[in-house]
C-alpha cells in the first residue's frame, strides 16, 4: 500500500511452492497519485504450484483525479493449485467528494491453468468517460470490483452458499464457471465492496481450503 506517483513502476513476484499456503494482504488501500505528465504501472505476477494455495486479498486501490495509471495481475496455476482473490478500485477519492474527470486507468488481469486461460479482465476508463455513467459500464458508481476462485474441484452447494449473502449496499452478483467462481461487484463504498467479499470468501475458504475465515488482524488496524 501507499502512494504511487507518475513515473513509479512497482513490480512484485510471488510463487508459493507445491503444498504450501500463502495469504497475502495489505494494511490499506494503494493509491495512485496524479500523474503530471507520467504513467505510474504496478506488475503482480503469482505462481501457484500442484497442491498449493494463495489467497491474494489486498485492501483496494484508490485513482486519484488525474492519475495515469495501470495495474497487471497475472496468476500462473499448476492443475492442482487453489486461486481465492479478490479486486476492489475506487475512482476519485469518493470521501472528499473528488470525482475521476481527468486521467486513465488501464486494468489487466489474467489467471491460467497450464495453457487454459480461466479469466481475462482488462479495462480502459478514463476520467470523464460516458463509461463511467452508462448503465453498461459503471452506472455512476465510482466503485468496482472482481471477486475469483479457482480450484480442481469445486464442493456441491458452494455456489449456492456464495449466492446467500447479499451486498449490503451496491449490486453484486455471482457465477459459476467450470473450475472457477467469480463475483462482481459496483457501487458507491470501498467498505461495501469489501464486506460483500469477505462474506463470500468466508464461504469459498474453509470449502476450498479446509480452513476457516479468520479475517487478518491487520484489516482491524
Amino acid at each position: 500500500p501507499g502512494g504511487s506517483a507518475g513515473g513509479d513502476a512497482i513490480e512484485l513476484d510471488v510463487t508459493v511452492g507445491a503444498g504450501a499456503h500463502a495469504q497475502l494482504t495489505t494494511p490499506g488501500a494503494t493509491k495512485w497519485y496524479r500523474a503530471a505528465g507520467r504513467r505510474a504501472s504496478q506488475s503482480v505476477t503469482i505462481r501457484v504450484a500442484d497442491g498449493a494455495v494463495l489467497e491474494w486479498l489486498p485492501q483496494g486501490t484508490i485513482v486519484f483525479d488525474g492519475a495515469d495509471a495501470a495495474s497487471t495481475l497475472r496468476v500462473e496455476l499448476a492443475p492442482a493449485a487453489t486461486y481465492v482473490g479478490w479486486d476492489v478500485v475506487c475512482l476519485g477519492r469518493t470521501a472528499s467528494a473528488e470525482r475521476f474527470t481527468h486521467g486513465q486507468w488501464r486494468q489487466r488481469i489474467e489467471i491460467v491453468r497450464g495453457d487454459a486461460l480461466l479469466w481475462s479482465e482488462r479495462a480502459v476508463l478514463r476520467g470523464g468517460s460516458p463509461l463511467l455513467s452508462s448503465i453498461a459500464g459503471l452506472n455512476d458508481a465510482p466503485v468496482f470490483g472482481t471477486f475469483a476462485a479457482m480450484a480442481p474441484t469445486f464442493p456441491e452447494g458452494l455456489l449456492t452458499a456464495c449466492r446467500a449473502p447479499a451486498p449490503g449496499e451496491g449490486e453484486g452478483a455471482v457465477t459459476r464457471l467450470p473450475h472457477t467462481l467469480v463475483a462482481r461487484w459496483r457501487g458507491h463504498s470501498m467498505e461495501a465492496a469489501h464486506a460483500y467479499f469477505a462474506a463470500l470468501w468466508t464461504a469459498v475458504r474453509p470449502a476450498l481450503t479446509g480452513r476457516a475465515a479468520v479475517p487478518p488482524r491487520i484489516w482491524a488496524t
